[in-house]
């Protein structure tokens, strides 16, 4: 049976619609919840984003049982030390629900717009996180720089991406490696290249709801998220039901579902009711 998260970008949202939807989440079956990480909203500087961590923090303190965690924290925006010390701390304040999820940046004009290194050199990045994945295995290990306290219950690794030095990374740290909605279509062929890390894939949903307008809500999905290609499936309960387990059968054990509605309370429900069941049976 696959976990199901709810992808919940922290954008147009007030903070307590966040906690909102992450409620329903929790209390409709969702086993977890992802944020995104950035400085500024991907092609749209003028919508307010919120802090990665400090939502998670605030988002883990408000539930239960959803595990936290993130497609994916910039390796460039803190030092490792500072990351490290912090996924410890909201691993132990959540009851171990937290994951690392980590990646080396995907949008360079926040790199620019806020002077952090890297802006054009993708190499670069990449390099650094390699650097901080080592940094914070020993951070958290037996080694001469070790913080205490040392993680109380173990934090998976989450990364995210599809290049060739990325998978390299995945194959040597990783326990997740998530594929990005618009990459949804390498999977198969870049599945062996992850090594022993477990596959999950962020994929945007148009869902048909009973009594919803199929074209409309089509429409409507098509026009926010065309430009995901493969990674944006409109359906039905049925449609989406064979969709994931087609992708289930592919190795997938994880869904980071992103809904075009931007995760009405009704949508979270009426998916799980029926889309989640069904796997579920």
């Amino acid at each position: 049976m696959a976990e199901w998260f709810l992808f919940l970008p922290q954008v147009r949202l007030e903070i307590a619609e966040i906690v909102e939807r992450a409620r329903v989440a929790e209390a409709s079956g969702f086993d977890g919840i992802a944020f995104i990480d950035h400085l500024e909203s991907p092609g749209a500087a003028h919508q307010s984003i919120w802090e990665a961590m400090t939502v998670a923090d605030w988002v883990a303190a408000r539930t239960e049982k959803l595990r936290i965690g993130h497609l994916v924290l910039c390796s460039a925006f803190r030092h490792p030390a500072v990351l490290a010390k912090q996924a410890v701390t909201l691993s132990a304040a959540s009851g171990g629900r937290f994951d690392l999820g980590l990646g080396s940046g995907s949008w360079p004009a926040e790199f620019t717009r806020f002077d952090i290194e890297g802006a054009d050199d993708v190499g670069s990045r990449v390099r650094r996180l390699e650097r901080d994945l080592e940094l914070i295995r020993q951070y958290w290990g037996d080694s001469d720089v070790a913080q205490q306290p040392r993680p109380p219950h173990r934090i998976p690794l989450v990364l995210g991406g599809t290049g060739k030095k990325t998978m390299a990374l995945v194959r040597r740290y990783a326990d997740w490696w998530n594929i990005p909605a618009p990459e949804i279509g390498k999977l198969a062929q870049l599945r062996p290249d992850a090594g022993a890390a477990r596959v999950s894939i962020q994929q945007m949903v148009g869902f048909v709801g009973a009594g919803a307008d199929r074209d409309s809500v089509i429409e409507v999905s098509n026009r926010r998220f065309g430009h995901l290609g493969d990674g944006l499936v409109c359906g039905d309960a049925a449609e989406l039901g064979n969709h994931f387990a087609g992708l289930a059968a592919q190795g997938v054990e994880r869904f980071y579902v992103w809904f075009a509605d931007f995760a009405q309370p009704e949508t979270l429900s009426e998916f799980a009711d029926t889309v989640m069941r069904e796997d579920a049976t």
